[in-house]
């Protein structure tokens, strides 16, 4: 069974403002996303448990709950490496290159992003579409729910009201 822990923020936790406060990003890092940790383990242990006495009746929920709780906690990992306290640019290079490809320009994906970013209750990914081999912004709710099997998330922004 494995163990999952929270990372460290790559960057101080006053780092974010004025955009993102200190105690808003302490509370959003150290209880919120340590909550996914927490049922991700929490579930695993569970199922652990259950394999070794051969009783299934809480596994359904326990198996859900690690749909829920890791996606949580990947998504948030993500979200925390997606932010700089520079901000940041364009995208250059490969990444720019298949934006233009899929999208037809940046201002097209960053105009679908936000549009993505306004109608989601949960998140905005970009994502990498392993199945049509392309780009694309996904709307997910409650982390689990909206995603693309086989997508893998590039870019992700958290719009849940916490």
């Amino acid at each position: 069974m494995s163990d999952y822990e929270l990372d460290p923020l790559p960057y101080d936790y006053d780092a974010l403002e004025p955009h993102i406060s200190e105690q808003v990003l302490t509370w959003h890092h150290d209880t919120h996303h340590q909550g996914y940790v927490n049922g991700w383990n929490s579930a695993e242990e569970t199922l652990a448990e259950n394999r070794e006495a051969g009783e299934f009746g809480s596994s359904g929920g326990a198996m859900r709950s690690v749909t829920h709780n890791s996606s949580g906690h990947i998504l948030h990992d993500l979200f925390w490496q997606n932010m700089s306290p520079e901000g940041g640019e364009e995208p250059s290079g490969d990444l720019a290159d298949r934006i233009a490809e899929d999208f037809g320009s940046y201002d097209a994906w960053k105009g679908e992003f936000e549009a993505a970013a306004k109608d989601a209750s949960g998140w905005a990914l970009l994502v990498y579409d392993t199945f049509s081999n392309q780009l694309r912004n996904v709307v997910v709710d409650k982390h689990d729910q909206g995603a693309i099997w086989g997508g893998h998330p590039i870019l992700a922004l958290d719009v849940w009201e916490h």
